[in-house]
C-alpha cells in the first residue's frame, strides 16, 4: 500500500510538503513517516489524502487481494 501511495503522489506531481500542510503536520518528515507506514494514517487523514489525489480512499488505502487457493 505505501509504495502505491508514494507512486500515486509522484505521478500527480504533488509534493509531500503540500500534503503535510493539508494534514496539519509540522514537517514534511512527519508526512514521510505516515507514507512509509511508520506512523498510521487516521481515517480523517486518509480522506484528506484521497481528496488531494482525487481518488477514492479505497483505491489508495485498502487492498482487495484474493486468495488463489481453492479452500474446498
Amino acid at each position: 500500500m505505501f509504495e502505491n501511495l508514494r507512486k500515486l503522489r509522484q505521478e500527480k506531481n504533488i509534493k509531500a510538503k503540500q500534503i503535510a500542510e493539508k494534514l496539519g503536520l509540522k514537517t514534511e518528515g512527519a508526512y514521510y513517516k505516515k507514507e512509509t507506514g511508520s506512523v498510521p494514517f487516521t481515517l480523517e487523514e486518509g480522506k484528506i489524502v484521497a481528496d488531494i489525489l482525487q481518488m477514492p480512499i479505497e483505491e489508495i488505502f485498502f487492498t482487495n487481494k484474493l486468495s488463489l487457493q481453492d479452500k474446498s
